[in-house]
């Protein structure tokens, strides 16, 4: 009788072949100049596995030694910690295995509300009036409270988060997250009534979270000369960057020379502007440090546009790698965008406007020619909800202005023992109909149904330049593009996001 070939037998080349067939290979991700990058959808963590496959890559490196060391960075590429005891002792086990911390690339940060005022009266609050609450379980919010107190007193956090930075020697994204359970989305709801009526509440504050998580990560990153090169905070407070700028003034500039990457989207809603005016000069040497940026996203809320000038938050640099660029929510002259598009018209392969809205005197046709005549390296341009800034406002007259962001936040499970963590992030509030999702447009042509629809003979050398003037569908200039400087519609601004990037290689200079 033959021999039954044992899978041992295998090269590793093709055991990795079958474990990217579980698990999608950790050396491959989103690269940065594609649309899906800055995309609303980016800012959401992946979904963790599935239970089955997490148990396969967990079952298959039970088998040998070598198995083990094959499957480990499909196991252990991303790890997400909560703040909180269990959260950190999880995170202090992971980092005590350098075999298995040397393999995360990215580390999720997930932060809940801290109790604030009154916290030690939340069991007595709940006990007074658990007539309608009674799904909440009093002695569980004290025990939050007190653990929270617990770790914030000790520095317990701190030390995790020291070791685990310089444990993950091969981390390149950082990403800190706001997160809640269940159980405080219903107190949140609770609270938010009784205060309503002027009863006595127990605090549950994001910007002392936020500020805290921003601080500990950046004094970590820094004193363990993390080589990480891309942040995310899609959920970020304007507080906890001015609490760097005056605590740790010296990791500012530290941290923003190591960033390739930087997303930030600010969720607050009141006083905006002027919050954002005092982080002027920070945001200036912050990008003055950030020379090898080759992504950058800055955001706020869709339905709060703030009114200043980019220049008050770019202050004119230039990044010499810059390859995508995206803000959201304000409120601009066309000459503002077309400046900062045309510093970087050498390199800038993406770019997002979403949200922006052209003040009076402004059209969009202008921005759009200038986009389709000078960046010649332009693959992708998304102009979601783009508009008018007198049409936005008369639309949003008398509704109540809400930040994107739900107060309610991301949710989160408490089990936090079991890996791969399981949790999910809200999408900031942010519209999210299907069909004007930035993740799977087509509008990138590069993957979209226009991908393939020129063919070159074989006899056609692809560096000569090739008229396509008469295969397009699209207006030949700006001023066909029905652009009324009142409004702007959706079929028409996804026109005009194919027509920026669909010019003629022979006639686009012209």
């Amino acid at each position: 009788m033959a021999k039954t070939a044992s899978i041992q037998v295998l090269s590793n080349e093709l055991l990795k072949e079958i474990l990217d067939q579980i698990e999608s290979d950790p050396d491959i991700s989103v690269s940065i100049d594609r649309r899906a990058y800055l995309s609303v959808e980016s800012f959401r963590p992946p979904s963790p596995p599935l239970p089955s496959r997490a148990q396969d890559i967990g079952n298959f490196r039970l088998v040998c030694s070598r198995f083990a060391e094959l499957g480990a960075p499909y196991q252990w590429t991303r790890v997400a910690t909560r703040l909180s005891p269990s959260g950190l002792r999880r995170l202090d086990r992971i980092c005590s295995r350098k075999h298995l911390a040397k393999h995360t690339r990215k580390f999720s940060y997930l932060v809940p509300f801290f109790y604030g005022e009154g916290r030690e009266h939340v069991e007595d609050i709940l006990h007074a009036h658990n007539g309608g609450m009674q799904s909440l379980d009093a002695s569980y919010f004290k025990r939050k409270a007190e653990d929270q107190r617990i770790i914030l007193e000790s520095g317990e956090d701190v030390r995790v988060l020291r070791k685990a930075m310089a444990a993950f020697t091969s981390l390149q994204h950082v990403q800190i997250l706001r997160v809640q359970d269940e159980a405080d989305r219903h107190l949140l709801d609770f609270l938010h009534e009784r205060e309503a009526s002027g009863a006595p509440v127990v605090e549950l504050q994001w910007t002392p979270a936020c500020i805290h998580a921003t601080k500990t990560i950046g004094e970590a990153l820094m004193q363990t000369q993390s080589p990480f090169s891309r942040f995310s905070g899609p959920m970020m407070n304007t507080q906890s960057v001015l609490a760097i700028k005056k605590s740790i003034p010296q990791t500012v500039s530290f941290l923003a020379s190591r960033l390739t990457c930087l997303e930030l989207h600010f969720d607050e809603g009141l006083d905006l502007n002027e919050r954002m005016g005092e982080l002027s000069d920070l945001f200036r040497i912050v990008f003055s440090a950030a020379r090898n940026l080759q992504a950058l996203h800055i955001g706020f809320p869709s339905r709060m546009p703030i009114k200043l000038r980019l220049e008050d938050i770019f202050h004119n640099v230039q990044w010499e790698k810059l390859r995508a660029f995206g803000i959201q929510a304000w409120r601009l002259d066309s000459s503002e965008i077309i400046n900062l598009a045309r510093r970087h018209s050498k390199t800038l392969r993406g770019l997002r406007l979403r949200d922006v809205h052209l003040k009076e005197g402004s059209m969009w046709k202008d921005v759009l020619a200038m986009l389709r005549s000078e960046m010649e390296l332009l693959d992708w341009v998304s102009l979601r909800r783009v508009d008018y800034a007198k049409h936005f406002d008369e639309l949003w007259a008398g509704v109540m202005e809400v930040a994107d962001d739900p107060l309610a936040g991301a949710s989160d499970s408490d089990n936090e023992d079991d890996f791969p963590t399981q949790f999910s992030v809200s999408d900031n509030g942010i519209e999210s109909d299907e069909e004007d999702s930035d993740y799977h447009s087509d509008a990138d042509t590069d993957h979209g149904p226009e991908a393939n629809e020129l063919e070159l003979s074989s006899d056609t050398p692809v560096s000569l330049p090739f008229c396509t003037c008469s295969r397009s569908s699209y207006p030949a200039s700006a001023d066909d593009l029905g652009d009324n400087g009142t409004y702007v519609l959706y079929h028409q601004r996804k026109m005009w996001e194919k027509w920026v990037v669909g010019r003629c290689p022979e006639h686009s200079s012209a």
